[in-house]
């Protein structure tokens, strides 16, 4: 393939889902969304689409208004706690929803409210059952 076809075919692509590189309001946030959910279930064939879907989705987060009061406490809070609460956002889990990764509801609200802190074995739970790895619970400077 040349690269006036490569630039022809990206143009013809962009044209129609200009999301994938930049997003530019909640409509598109949403369809790219849906497009990750679609594009997930099949990984390893659709990797760099959702390489390049992933940094426009996280560039959209971490610029609109709509994500500011949420990335704001996200960032004062311990990283294993924002973790464990950006988790239950995303899938709609309340602290009776982690029994077999941490514990009853009032570890988990012990957890949250920085009186007690996740232990090696809570995170190697919730690592295996949200299939991520174990180093996002710890902080990256």
């Amino acid at each position: 393939m040349t690269f006036l076809e490569v630039k022809e075919q990206a143009n013809a692509l962009f044209s129609h889902a200009e999301f994938l590189v930049h997003i530019k309001n909640n409509d598109e946030y949403k369809k790219a969304l849906s497009l990750m959910d679609e594009l997930i279930e099949e990984y390893d064939l659709y990797k760099p689409l959702i390489e390049i879907l992933s940094n426009s989705i996280e560039e959209w987060e971490n610029s609109a208004e709509e994500f500011t009061a949420f990335n704001l406490q996200i960032k004062q809070m311990d990283s294993g706690v924002a973790v464990l609460r950006t988790l239950m956002n995303q899938y709609g889990l309340k602290t009776n929803d982690f029994k077999e990764e941490i514990g009853g509801k009032s570890m988990v609200s012990m957890i949250l409210h920085g009186s007690r802190m996740l232990s090696r074995n809570h995170i190697q739970a919730l690592s295996t059952r949200f299939h991520i790895s174990p180093s996002i619970f710890f902080e990256h400077v």
